[in-house]
């Protein structure tokens, strides 16, 4: 299955990127939307490495993941601290609510888990019906550098007795479909025994920054901003690490 965080990568994740771990994007999301009084939706919430810090500053999120082993986390580490957001397993195609959200957040380029264009583009219809008039939308690209110049890497995560190991292998890169594909193999060692192997596969696209612009248009976003590195407010950079779009429906 193509993106799927099964058990041993939700497991890797949230290992790697904690509760709160921060790449400069959770208090970016927290002041961008310290004046949100309504309710933010999340897509893709994952473990809720960003959600539970929102929801700890006072802000109103429900999140949705297609993973139930990543939900289960945020679920785990939600009850941790007494708190309850409502949390389902949905997708982007066909995500729904009934009601509007003030706010729509993709933190860490999880939008480019969507590797079809066409279904990037009714995806973004869909973030737009479900905001509120005046609502906005914020999510995060990475660069097409970070993408098409990823090796081959192996990386180990010790818990205790238990090892995690992850070894990504690229694929190929489609330069006409603007997509990468990787293989990810994760292994579960406990005491110097193999339990346990998963093999993932791993697609991920890019967008130009003037591509997204107009996609965001067309969806019918109007007052389209983008900045570099979560400096708010500034162009970004060419040697950018992270580009954030944000973008309102219009009341």
């Amino acid at each position: 299955m193509i993106n799927r965080y099964g058990t041993l990568a939700a497991w890797v994740y949230h290992l790697d990127k904690p509760i709160g771990h921060s790449f400069g994007d959770i208090e970016f999301y927290r002041d961008r939307l310290a004046a949100c009084s309504g309710p933010i939706l999340e897509p893709a919430t994952g473990n809720g490495r960003v959600l539970i810090p929102l929801l700890e500053a006072g802000l109103s999120v429900a999140g949705f993941d297609g993973s139930e082993d990543m939900l289960a986390y945020c679920r785990q580490e939600c009850r941790r601290r007494d708190l309850e957001p409502p949390l389902t397993r949905q997708r982007f195609e066909d995500f729904h609510y009934d009601h509007p959200f003030d706010a729509i957040i993709l933190p860490a380029g999880s939008f480019q888990l969507i590797t079809d264009t066409a279904v990037a583009q009714q995806v973004l219809a869909r973030f737009l019906a479900a905001l509120a008039p005046g609502g906005r939308l914020l999510l995060d690209l990475d660069p097409m550098s970070s993408l098409i110049h990823a090796g081959a890497n192996c990386r180990h995560w010790q818990t205790g007795d238990d090892l995690l190991t992850l070894q990504h292998t690229p694929l190929a890169t489609d330069y006409l479909q603007q997509t990468t594909h990787a293989q990810l193999r994760y292994e579960h060692w406990h005491n110097g025994e193999l339990v346990r192997s998963q093999l993932e596969t791993f697609h991920l696209r890019w967008w130009g920054v003037h591509e997204m612009t107009l996609a965001l248009a067309a969806a019918g976003f109007g007052d389209i901003q983008v900045c570099g590195d979560y400096r708010h407010g500034q162009v970004p950079e060419s040697d950018a690490g992270i580009l954030t779009f944000e973008a309102t429906r219009p009341g």
